[in-house]
């Protein structure tokens, strides 16, 4: 928030299509050395039914290293899914929302009061991939 970032969201099935693999790569606008990248895994909870499930589970690594690598629980929503984060001092909370060829990201910090402050926000727009490095 208060800083402009180019974002590269790529997206891609993992696991024999059981989850999702979302890798983000960012750079601040005013300063290129601004770098920061995270690998994201999203999942359905629960068994396999072929419905839809309710609820999510995921991974969360980055450039941080691993010593802030972290898993995260959430719930489906209309148009995409919830999932937070939990580290010692606060929850990060990030909302995934889709809309045609558009992606909104956002990412509130949650205290141990409950009381949440916008953290990140990201538009998203798709695009065609320019090459595949995956076979």
């Amino acid at each position: 928030m208060g800083k402009a970032v180019a974002v590269a969201v790529n997206a891609y099935p993992i696991v024999q299509d059981a989850m999702l693999a979302v890798e983000a790569a960012s750079s601040a606008l005013a300063d290129p050395e601004d770098q920061y990248a995270a690998h994201i895994v999203f999942g359905g909870a629960g068994k396999p039914t072929g419905t839809a499930p309710s609820s999510v589970v995921g991974y969360w690594a980055d450039s941080f290293g691993g010593a802030f690598a972290v898993e995260g629980r959430g719930d489906i929503r209309t148009g995409g899914f919830d999932i937070t984060y939990q580290y010692p001092d606060r929850a990060y909370v990030n909302r995934w929302r889709m809309s045609g060829d558009t992606l909104t990201w956002d990412i509130v910090a949650r205290d141990r009061k409950a009381v949440e402050k916008p953290f990140a926000s990201y538009v998203l727009h798709r695009m065609a991939c320019r090459s595949s490095a995956r076979g």
